[in-house]
Parts: structure tokens; sequence; C-alpha cells
């Protein structure tokens, strides 16, 4: 059975361009990258946490951080789509030149020396989280956006980023599992430990990709890209604005993440508890990661969307008021909504290659990179955002939350630090209703989103010159 599954997932259709063995690593590639994304957006908070440093100060410097990384994204953008290298390859360098300097950036801010001050501890956070984020958009742009040249078959690209969120599912499972055993209160590592086992591993899952993935299709004429013409790409590429701002209010707000140990631990009683949630979710986000390419030809991506996010916040409401005192009721909500949050995980990778399909239909520019760099920014923003709001809301006088230097939480436990019933109330609160108004909030937004999937396949033809503008203004379904 398991056999036959695999080889559903991996077989060639007619009409498609690339291989198994290539598919596979671009797959691979994703498990090694959501290890590392993982291990930075979901235990930084706690790690930071546990130097000491004051969470409002922690959550400033990851702010002022994206003050940089909002000019580094965009200045990418614009270098990437300038670059030419002798290769001809347009995504391969680049993806070659992460692999191997993500890990070690990792590492770095992981690395905090324990015998620092709290502004010296802050100054190293700092500088490392600067060259992660640099480190981090080398390989994020060219690794979404060369799925535009690895095909141009609109069915082929939807299967293979649907099919790649599975092996997302294990890179995050990866790091869920060994992060939260390792500092869990029964074994007891550092971060540091953790983080050197996690990024060995992140970077033998990456690198074959390097090496297998192939550079098919490029536009036939290369536009020369200014500043100027980026602005006007993107001021007449809406779709990609709108389904960004929604995106930016989801995740930003999406701070369960950062707080997962501390509500694991404070108010379920133990940090492995989050590991039993986690593990009774897959079976559901692993059918649904099979369902989603056959759910697409038959919906349009974005009423799918919607209709989970929908269900996302509903079942974050009927959450908050059941309580965390009731654990059977919460474990059974989370796995309902494991189900409408894998389709909003998977569907999400879906949209901006159609957006970058639809700005290169609409305005003549060929701007794959600012495209992709925009996703990598707002990632990377709201995973920042979403991290210093848990530290900052923690953080503040008025919920009276204690603090303790430690490595791990069975130090933790050995410290006997107890929270206020107040404490952890507000800790309730704004893990799970702080979400829910993002969710909603990105639902109203979408709405305004009205790009149709068949659409964005003629425009993909137009585009690789398989048919000429004419033929495709006479082909889509209204005027964009």
């Amino acid at each position: 059975m398991i056999k036959n599954l695999f080889n559903k997932i991996t077989a060639t259709k007619p009409g498609w361009s690339t291989t198994q063995g290539e598919r596979m690593t671009y797959y691979s590639y994703f498990a090694g990258q959501n290890i590392i994304y993982t291990l930075v957006s979901t235990y930084l908070v706690t790690y930071l946490m546990f130097q000491g440093i004051s969470p409002v100060k922690s959550a400033t410097v990851m702010l002022i951080v994206k003050i940089w990384d909002a000019l580094n994204d965009t200045v990418f953008g614009v270098i990437f789509d300038k670059v030419k290298f002798r290769s001809g390859k347009k995504y391969l360098p680049w993806i070659k030149l992460s692999t191997i300097l993500i890990p070690i950036c990792t590492v770095l801010i992981f690395f905090i020396p324990s015998s620092f001050g709290e502004n010296a501890k802050l100054i190293w956070f700092a500088v490392a989280y600067i060259l992660w984020d640099a480190a981090y958009t080398l390989c994020d742009v060219p690794i979404f956006a060369i799925i535009t040249s690895m095909t141009n078959n609109l069915d082929e690209r939807n299967t293979v980023i649907s099919y790649k969120s599975i092996w997302t599912y294990i890179g995050v499972g990866i790091t869920t599992v060994v992060a939260t055993v390792l500092v869990s209160e029964n074994v007891g590592a550092s971060y540091s430990v953790v983080a050197v086992v996690l990024c060995v591993m992140a970077f033998a899952t990456m690198q074959p990709a390097s090496f297998k993935l192939k550079e098919r299709y490029h536009s036939k004429e290369e536009e020369a890209f200014t500043v100027r013409a980026m602005f006007k790409y993107l001021i007449h590429n809406k779709y990609l604005l709108i389904y960004y701002l929604g995106y930016f209010f989801y995740a930003a707000l999406n701070i369960q993440g950062a707080l997962n140990l501390y509500v694991s631990y404070y108010l379920f009683n133990s940090s492995l508890f989050s590991l039993v949630v986690s593990a009774l979710g897959v079976a559901p986000s692993a059918i649904v990661s099979l369902l989603i390419p056959h759910l697409i030809r038959k919906y349009d991506k974005m009423k799918l969307y919607r209709a989970s996010m929908a269900a996302v916040s509903i079942l974050g409401i009927i959450m908050f008021f059941v309580g965390y005192n009731t654990i059977v009721g919460f474990i059974v909500l989370s796995v309902l909504r494991s189900i409408p949050l894998a389709v909003v995980a998977i569907a999400m990778a879906l949209f901006t290659p159609d957006c970058a399909e639809y700005g290169k239909y609409k305005t003549g520019i060929e701007a794959k990179g600012i495209t992709f760099a925009i996703q990598t920014f707002v990632a990377k923003l709201t995973a920042a955002i979403s991290g210093a709001l848990g530290l900052f809301l923690l953080g503040l006088k008025s919920v009276g939350w204690q603090m303790v230097e430690v490595e791990s939480f069975k130090e933790l436990e050995e410290a006997g630090v107890t929270q206020s019933a107040h404490a952890l109330d507000s800790l309730w609160f704004f893990y799970v209703f702080v979400p829910t108004i993002g969710c909603i909030l990105a639902w109203i937004v979408w709405e305004f989103y009205r790009l149709k999937d068949k659409d964005v396949q003629i425009m993909a033809d137009c585009n690789s010159g398989l048919i000429s503008r004419e033929e495709a203004e006479q082909k889509i379904s209204r005027k964009y």
C-alpha cells in the first residue's frame, strides 16, 4: 500500500517536464529548509526567554532587524532579476550558495555566549539574525521561483508544489520532535546542541537539489529591469499585493508557534504535550496533502482557501471558550483544526507563481525575482512579528510573567518557577484568540482576490510564447 502511494505521488504524467528524481530532490530541499525555518520561527522565542533577556528588548531587536531586512529583500530581488551567470542558470547558483550559508548562520543564532551580559547578548543576536535573514533570502526566492523554470504546465506546478508540502511537514515534524524532546525536562539538552544537530540534517537534505534540479523554461525576452520598472510592476500586480496583505494578517498574528512550548509546559504540565497533539494531527494533514492536487482541479484555489480559513476561525473561537482545563476538548479541536490548516499551509505556496505569471502578462516585465522576494520578505517579516508579538505580550507588566535564565525545560523545572493564574489566563488568550483575529482579517482581504486558475494557465502559455497575445485575450474568461 505504501509503495503504491509513493508511486502515485512520484509518477510522471504525460505532458510533464520534470523527472521523478528531480521532483524528489525538490521535495527534499523543502524538508531541510523547513527544519531550519521551524527551528528559528518556533523555538527562537523560547530560546531568547531562556537567556534571561527582557522580552520587550528581544522583541524590539527582532523588529529593528526587519528594517534592514526590508531593504535586503528588495535589493536582492532587483539583483536576482539583473544578474546573469556564465552558466546561463538563473536559480541554481543561488540555491547552491544558500545551502552552505543558511545552516552556518542558524547555528550562530543559537550560540549566544552565556557569559555575556544582556546588552552583549542582544548585539550577538542582532548580528546573527541579520546574517540569517540575508542567507535565507538567497534560498527562498530561487527555490520557489525555480518551479516556473522547471515546468510551464500549471497542473504540474500545482501538483509539485502541493506534494512538496508533505516534505515540508516532514521537516517541521523532524524539528518539532528533535527540539522538543532534547530541551524537555526529560533530557535537558541546550538549544546550541539542538541547532547543530538539526542544521547538519538540513544540509544533508537540501544539498541534492543543487545538482538534480533543471532549468528549462525562461522568457524569450528579458526586460531591462530598473527600480522604476519594479514599482510599475508592483502597482499593476494588484493580486500579488492583495494576497500578501491577507497573508500578513494571518501570519503576523499567528503567535501559536512562538508560545507553543510555554502553553504545553505551563497549561498542560509537560513540554512534551505538544508532541502528542502534533502527532494526532499528522494523519489528517498528510491526507489533505494528497487530496489538494485533486481538489484544485475541481475548485478554484482561492475559494477552497477562504473556506478553510473560515473553518480555522470558527474552531479557534470554540477552542477559546472551551478553555485549557478540558484536555480532551483541546486535543479534539486541535486535530479538527489541523485539517483546514493543512489546506491553508499547502495552498499558500501556490499563489505566488500565479501572481508572477499575472504580473508578466499584465506589464510585460519579467520580474520573478522581485515577486518571490516579496514572498520571502513577508514570510520572514511575519515570522519576526509573530515572535516579537509573543515576546512583547508576555513581557507586559500587566501580565506579570516571571522570567528566569535557564538552558532547558529540565532546568526550568528544577528552578521551580511558577506563574500566576492571571498570567496563565493571559497566555491562553494570546495563544488562541490573537491568531483567530488574524484569520478573520485575512478571510476578509482575500475576498478581493479574483485571479482564476484557468486564466493563469492561459497567461503562462502566452508568457512562454506557446500562444500569441491575441489568442490569450480570446481565451481568457474576463478582462484583467
